[in-house]
């Protein structure tokens, strides 16, 4: 399956598969001009409590990424619809899951086109943050860098 955007979806899985990585984590750079959507994730959460993050989550058995993509952005930011990603930019890491798997996140580009922001009880606020203001903020070093690829695309 391949994107609009050219990205071979497909291709991404069975990278995932020759790696031997048994869990799949999608994420957004949702921007707009030269900011990026960060997420306050609430500190009630079992799961890194409190920390910055992107709009982000797991893969669920049966979808593939951009299902889950879709899934994700609509319980964290309250986005419904078909996404137009970022054409030729996806970008991943690697990292061992809470639950001791190996994870790969794969991490997509997207401008909201004048959609809302509606957070989930997830996340108890949001704010816009440029690449060079990543020092003030808490986010991982992982998603510094997905940010600091998406502004060098």
């Amino acid at each position: 399956m391949t994107t609009a955007s050219g990205l071979d979806i497909q291709q991404l899985h069975a990278d995932a598969d020759r790696d031997g990585i048994t869990k799949l984590v999608v994420g957004a750079i949702v921007h707009t001009d030269d900011q990026v959507l960060i997420l306050r994730r609430s500190t009630e959460d079992a799961f890194m409590a409190g920390i910055e993050e992107l709009p982000s989550g797991g893969v669920e058995s049966g979808e593939n990424l951009l299902t889950a993509l879709e899934r994700e952005l609509a319980e964290e930011i309250g986005w419904t619809g078909p996404l137009t990603l970022d054409p030729d930019f996806v970008t991943h890491f690697d990292c061992i899951s809470g639950s001791g798997r190996k994870a790969r996140q794969y991490t997509f580009g997207l401008a909201p086109h004048g959609r809302p922001i509606v957070l989930s009880t997830e996340h108890t606020a949001h704010r816009w943050l440029r690449p060079a203001d990543l020092p003030d903020s808490d986010v991982t070093d992982e998603t510094a860098q997905a940010i600091r690829d998406s502004a060098a695309s």
